[in-house]
Formats: C-alpha cells, sequence, structure tokens
C-alpha cells in the first residue's frame, strides 16, 4: 500500500459512493417521470415504485451512517486506551470525538501534546490532521 497521509487518508470506494449513488438517483428520476405519465390504472403501482427508491436512498445513507458511528465508537475506545499507554491519564474530557478521531494519525511520540493542544487551541479535525509530523496510517476505516 502507498504511504498515507493528510492529502490521501480519505477513501472513497467508487461502486459505493459512485454507482451505486448514481443508479440509485437514477431510478428515483426514472421512478418519479413514471409517476408523473402513469394513467389511473398504473398511478398506485408508479407511486410505489417511487416510494421503494426513496427508501433505498434512506438505507443507502444509513448504512454508511451506522458503519460510521460503530467504528467512531471504536476508535474512541482504542485512543483513549492508547493515550492511557502512553500517559497513564485518560483523554482530556473536554477532547470531542472528531478530535479524538483525527488524532488516530498522530505517532505515539506527538499525540499526547497534540492531544492537549487541540483542547487549549479548539483545533478542528483538519488542523489536527495537518499538525501530524509523523503520520500513522489507518487502512482499516470503512
Amino acid at each position: 500500500m502507498s504511504e498515507q497521509n493528510f492529502k490521501n487518508h480519505t477513501r472513497i470506494v467508487p461502486g459505493y459512493h459512485g454507482v451505486s449513488f448514481l443508479l440509485i438517483l437514477a431510478g428515483l428520476v426514472g421512478s418519479i417521470v413514471n409517476l408523473f405519465h402513469a394513467d389511473a390504472a398504473t398511478h398506485y403501482s408508479a407511486a410505489l415504485i417511487v416510494v421503494i427508491f426513496i427508501v433505498l436512498i434512506c438505507l443507502f445513507f444509513y448504512a454508511r451512517l451506522f458503519a460510521l458511528r460503530a467504528q467512531d465508537r471504536a476508535i474512541r475506545a482504542e485512543e483513549n486506551f492508547r493515550h492511557y499507554i502512553l500517559t497513564g491519564k485518560p483523554h482530556d474530557k473536554n477532547l470531542r470525538l472528531g478530535q479524538i478521531i483525527a488524532l488516530r494519525f498522530a505517532s505515539d511520540e506527538e499525540m499526547p501534546a497534540l492531544a492537549k493542544r487541540a483542547v487549549e487551541e479548539k483545533l478542528s479535525q483538519k488542523q489536527i490532521k495537518q499538525a501530524i509530523q509523523n503520520w500513522r496510517a489507518d487502512h482499516h476505516r470503512v
């Protein structure tokens, strides 16, 4: 695998983020067009097809959201444990989840100081990631 850094750490899955989304969106548009052209005999089934595509869009977004939330909880626990091992103390209570998630990319040497700085300066995820000198890759993020 290539070396991971701030510029290439995001993960886009073309089949999911591109093809699946575009097909569902095209299906929704097509079903709406079909609904407007439906006669009295096919109006009910055309409306049901629109409802099915709306449900598919909801499933598409919530499947991604639920997976990310579960992974965020695991990252929070792992990074809190990592911080405890490195410093003997848990994370500062004022550290936001987004900041903790960004800190997972920091090396062991810079993570405690960067965590403290993140709280004191109220750094955003992007600012934390940009401040990292020794990038610690995370190739398992969904």
